[in-house]
């Protein structure tokens, strides 16, 4: 799947699961519309996480220098590209690294305790987000500014809202490997082990699973084709919009728009017009 839609899929899996709004479950609470608005954009981030092993990938190009030589050193610790940062593995240590920078603080005399682990964090993910959803410019200086920016922002006016950290992190990966598994590369998802197939559906082309069992162990539901094919953009177009729908109304009910009212107010529109 392409960075771009793993991003989107990474925004609106935190819209389904912490929105209030009906067209979400709702099934994390406690998350307030800023929560869900700042969570929208962490956990775009986080959708791109697996990636972390590709040395030209959206992340290694989001925050150069740093991310370059970081996506060298994941790859190498991973095996590389799409081997051990797309395993349940890699999604525990994924979502492990974000619990740890949870707890790294330093207390100051001015502004109390400062949250230093989920600030960092914070700067990374919303640099892969916004590289990916084509919100920044690229280049060594402004990808810098737009993500420290937004981080700050975010910290100031939401610093109570880290607790979700490491929750939209593991939320994030698992929706990157589940893109991934509907594609024809598929993942290896009990990597380290090897898992490959047994000879017979090697030998048997015919068998109608045999591009769901790569003989690299991959395993893989490819009803999207290839990476970027028509079927990826025709399921992640709606996707998408319903990331911007949701976020839109995390925005109003902020900034006191009585949104739900209004939406009550639009279905029965409709369903009179029915």
């Amino acid at each position: 799947m392409m960075g771009g839609h793993h991003a989107a899929s990474g925004a609106a899996a935190w819209i389904a699961v912490t929105s209030t709004a009906p067209i979400a479950f709702g099934c994390y609470p406690g998350v307030s519309d800023i929560g869900v608005m700042t969570g929208t954009l962490v956990c775009a981030g986080a959708a791109l996480l697996p990636d972390a092993d590709h040395h030209n990938g959206t992340i290694a190009n989001s925050l150069p220098p740093v991310t370059e030589g970081l996506t060298k050193l994941v790859g190498h610790l991973s095996g590389g590209h799409r081997n051990g940062t797309h395993s349940i593995l890699g999604v525990l240590v994924f979502t492990a690294l974000a619990w740890g920078a949870g707890t790294l603080s330093l207390e100051t005399e001015r502004f109390g305790s400062v949250l230093i682990g989920p600030g960092i964090m914070c700067v990374l993910l919303v640099a892969f987000a916004m590289d990916a959803l084509k919100l920044t410019r690229r280049g060594v200086l402004w990808p810098w500014i737009a993500a420290v920016s937004l981080a700050t922002i975010i910290a100031v006016f939401a610093p109570e809202e880290w607790w979700w950290m490491p929750f939209s992190v593991a939320l994030g990966c698992t929706v990157h490997l589940l893109g991934d598994f509907l594609t024809t590369m598929g993942i290896p998802l009990f990597w380290p082990l090897a898992n490959r197939p047994p000879r017979w559906i090697t030998r048997n082309k015919w068998l109608p699973f045999d591009n769901m069992w790569t003989r690299g162990g991959n395993l893989a539901l490819p009803i999207l084709g290839d990476a970027g094919s028509i079927r990826e953009w025709i399921v992640m177009t709606p996707i998408t919009l319903y990331a911007v729908v949701g976020f839109g109304w995390a925005l109003l009910s902020q900034m006191g728009f009585d949104v739900e009212s209004r939406w009550d107010m639009l279905i029965a529109s409709l369903t009179a017009m029915i």
